[in-house]
């Protein structure tokens, strides 16, 4: 196998990089803000019927208030790196043969070996190739052509290392 595509110089491209990213180590803001959110209505509701709930609905607020802003961080996050990242627009490239992932952009460049391939997520946009448990990188796939995608595709599967979304 030996996949080759170039990268354009796209300011959105490295903020949507970033985006989703981001979201693979974001998400779990998202949860907890919504059990923080879900734990601070239920008790206000519930304390408002006995006598001690006037002092204890500020704490209730707190948890609802810190849950909604829990739930805000992935999303102010993902736009914020749109805006910084668009400044970062340069040609690039992926060169993927069946031993390594090589990514050039600008002047850097650096590779993967598929030995160290921990596992491989399917998003709507990427495949995002994790190394252990972290997010390494993104392989864009609408810039690749049909056939090179389902090539990639077959070839991860065959490894084991796609996942579905």
């Amino acid at each position: 196998m030996h996949i080759r595509f170039d990268v354009p110089a796209d300011p959105t491209y490295p903020g949507r990089v970033a985006a989703a990213l981001g979201g693979v180590r974001l998400r779990r803001f998202s949860y907890i803000g919504a059990a923080l959110a879900a734990v601070g209505a239920i008790g206000f509701v519930v304390s408002r019927g006995f006598a001690w709930g006037e002092r204890t609905s500020s704490l209730w607020m707190t948890l609802v208030v810190g849950g909604l802003l829990s739930m805000l961080y992935l999303p102010w996050v993902r736009s914020r790196a749109r805006r910084r990242s668009s400044g970062y627009a340069v040609e690039g490239a992926y060169d993927i043969t069946d031993d390594n992932i090589m990514m050039r952009s600008g002047s850097e460049s650096g590779g993967i070996a598929w030995d160290g391939v921990a596992q491989v997520r399917d998003t709507p946009d990427f495949w995002i190739v994790y190394v252990g448990r972290m997010p390494a990188t993104v392989i864009p796939r609408w810039l690749m052509t049909a056939d090179d995608a389902e090539t990639l595709r077959a070839y991860m599967a065959k490894r084991g290392l796609l996942r579905d979304r």
